[in-house]
């Protein structure tokens, strides 16, 4: 069901991709101070790919990102790196440690491969639900009326219409 929901999350974001030029893709967006459609892209892709380059190693750390100015300007190059994420997803659940420096302390948390889709799944969502702010007031992007939306919330709604 996780990689499900990741695929169908992802597959929504490689349709806004298939819809946007790469001139609208990274131009800022006032409502995001100034983000990019593409930086908010950016961000949900190498989230993904930390994860799938560090599980062999055991230790990740989502602080040690490439930063690919590409993927950030370039829609098929993302839809690309999306492709890829989604070829890659399916792995053994394995035990991890999430590292991360805060104030100066370095940081290692238990955790494992599940618990960590499941983080890079809300946060793709939560940076969706931003994308969607840039692109509402568009009339010819056509996107889900998920798009964006939590999972939990989408079934709150399905019971409150019941």
């Amino acid at each position: 069901m996780l990689i499900a929901s990741i695929t169908k999350t992802l597959n929504e974001l490689l349709d806004l991709l298939s819809q946007i030029s790469d001139t609208d893709y990274s131009c800022p967006c006032h409502q995001l101070s100034n983000a990019t459609i593409g930086e908010h892209t950016r961000h949900i892709i190498e989230m993904f790919q930390c994860l799938e380059n560090q599980y062999e190693n055991g230790i990740v750390n989502y602080d040690i990102r490439k930063r690919d100015y590409l993927i950030q300007t370039n829609t098929d190059f993302a839809r690309e790196c999306i492709l890829q994420i989604l070829n890659q997803i399916e792995k053994p659940n394995k035990s991890l440690q999430l590292q991360q420096i805060i104030d100066g302390e370095d940081l290692l948390i238990d955790t494992n491969y599940n618990r960590e889709l499941l983080y890079n799944l809300e946060h793709c969502i939560h940076h969706q639900a931003l994308i969607k702010v840039a692109i509402i007031q568009s009339e010819t992007i056509k996107i889900d009326e998920n798009f964006g939306v939590a999972r939990s919330t989408i079934e709150y709604r399905k019971q409150c219409a019941q």
